[in-house]
């Protein structure tokens, strides 16, 4: 009697799982004909182990070296890690590195790119100060306007008087070139200031001078202080306009600039 039991007249057959028959297929299209059917079972036995997956090169390397060295073992194993081989894990590694060095140079040259245009603006804003203070005009000295351009006790007064107290600040009333600075007959001390288009202003009897000659101003910069120097009845500022040489009356070209005394 045979030693194995019949059901339904038929021979049971030993079942592989799965996995294993997907293993001896592959092993037997290369393995078999050079060793054997046996080597098959083996193959297949050895794969039914559980393997721990794989998440880097070292446990790779063990499968590799491991007791299943069967070459569509270490495919299968390979797939199932999702892993190729340590070097792809290197190339990983170093695309890693290159693009957060990218990250940080795109990162630094917005940085340097920033912050030119901020100079630049910076660099405008002043530029476009400069030329309003150019076309602007200011009053040379607050106080009280006590003496007019014209005769004056007998003599020709050519300029205009404004008075306040010793110290009071004196200003240029527009954008120019000091030419002048320092004493002067009648006036004790005075400052002239030649303006870009050619007209010079005086101002005399000044207490102390702030500029130099050559200096560079902008209108409402204070170039000196009120005085009582030289031929004087009290504190105030004699203010002169020279236009092609001629002085003029400061008082209507004061006034189409937007300055009234």
């Amino acid at each position: 009697m045979s030693k194995h039991r019949k059901e339904g007249g038929h021979t049971p057959t030993a079942t592989l799982p799965v996995r294993s028959k997907v293993v001896a297929t592959i092993v037997a299209g290369g393995a078999f004909a050079a060793v054997g059917q046996p080597m098959v079972a083996n193959a297949a036995s050895e794969l039914d182990r559980p393997v721990p997956r794989l998440t880097g090169s070292k446990n790779l390397s063990l499968a590799v070296t491991g007791t299943t060295r069967s070459p569509a073992a270490v495919r299968l194993l390979a797939a199932e890690s999702r892993i190729d081989s340590a070097e792809e894990i290197e190339k990983i590694d170093k695309s890693e590195a290159i693009e957060q060095e990218r990250e940080a140079a795109r990162a630094e040259a917005e940085r340097a790119e920033q912050a030119e245009r901020a100079a630049a603006e910076a660099a405008k804003r002043a530029e476009e100060e400069r030329k309003r203070k150019a076309r602007s005009f200011v009053k040379p000295a607050e106080g009280t306007f006590t003496s007019g351009f014209g005769a004056r006790w007998g003599t020709s007064h050519r300029g205009v008087d404004i008075a306040n107290s010793i110290g009071t600040p004196i200003r240029s009333v527009a954008a120019g070139k000091v030419i002048e600075a320092g004493p002067a007959s009648g006036f004790g001390l005075w400052i002239r200031v030649q303006h870009d288009d050619g007209t010079i202003t005086v101002y005399g009897h000044i207490n102390t001078i702030d500029v130099s000659v050559g200096e560079r101003v902008d209108a409402g910069d204070k170039i000196a202080t009120m005085g009582n120097r030289g031929q004087s009845t009290g504190p105030h500022l004699h203010f002169e306009v020279h236009v092609n040489g001629t002085k003029i009356n400061p008082l209507p070209w004061l006034e189409e600039r937007g300055i009234s005394l």
